[in-house]
């Protein structure tokens, strides 16, 4: 895909104003930060997401469209979603200010913006191996829950482009069997717009949807699957409209069958 002079120029403008916005927004909140709940802090974050969100329409012309926020259950839920891009992990705070993520322990060693991760109650996972990077993530997502939080993984563990093969990972499912609460699988098409490790942002939209939630209560085999088929089944559908209107560059027309909501 041939990016032209704008483009560059629109993503530098972006980038600069982004990481300025985030120091400024990092360094204002330590002042209260100490007297804020968890529920302020992740409240904070969703007050950074939507100046994060003004920038990229005004700055790159790039609108993010989330669907299928009625079939949210109420309660927590765990968020299943496909993981395309960093641009991924500034939605689900705009879906719900419940939400925490799974993360690698080593984000909270960062300077500040790890203070900020931990006071919003977010599970920080060992790493030392499989088995006790798995139990560190369910017993932390289990104290979340009782705290009336929603969860959100990527169940494929990291960005992948779009239309690679998908790799499900087991931790989604110790997850649904150790919670004993529905599942909200979530398609994107966010790659195009943010690619991963690039610098580049696109104009368009993308859009975020969640899609019809699976019952606590199944097996491993046919969760896992059922997960699978949702996701994949509908980011085929968003690859086939992407395709046919030419790309990132285009607005994202609404899947065959579908209206956008």
């Amino acid at each position: 895909m041939h990016d032209g002079p704008l483009t560059w120029l629109r993503s530098a403008a972006f980038n600069l104003l982004f990481y300025g916005w985030t120091a400024l927004a990092a360094l204002a909140g330590l002042i209260a930060l100490p007297f804020l709940s968890e529920h302020g802090v992740r409240r904070y974050a969703r007050a950074w997401m939507r100046v994060a969100h003004a920038l990229l329409r005004s700055v790159v012309g790039l609108e993010v469209e989330l669907r299928g926020l009625e079939r949210i259950p109420p309660g927590p839920v765990i968020f299943a979603a496909k993981h395309q891009s960093a641009l991924d992990t500034l939605v689900f705070h705009l879906v719900r200010t419940d939400v925490v993520y799974g993360l690698k322990r080593e984000l909270g060693w960062i300077p500040i913006f790890g203070l900020y991760l931990g006071r919003a109650g977010n599970i920080f996972v060992d790493r030392g191996g499989a088995a006790a990077a798995l139990k560190s993530l369910v017993r932390g997502a289990q104290a979340a829950v009782a705290r009336g939080c929603s969860i959100v993984i990527f169940p494929e563990g990291t960005r992948k482009p779009p239309g690679a093969p998908p790799d499900y990972k087991s931790g989604v499912a110790a997850l649904y069997a150790a919670l004993g609460v529905p599942v909200v699988p979530v398609a994107l098409n966010t790659g195009p717009f943010w690619p991963r490790r690039s610098f580049l942002k696109r104009p368009g939209r993308a859009v975020v949807e969640m899609l019809e939630p699976i019952p606590p209560g199944l097996d491993r085999r046919r969760f896992m699957a059922l997960l699978e088929e949702r996701i994949e089944s509908r980011q085929r559908l968003f690859e086939l409209a992407s395709d046919a209107a030419g790309g990132a560059r285009a607005v994202v027309a609404a899947v065959p069958g579908d209206e956008a909501r």
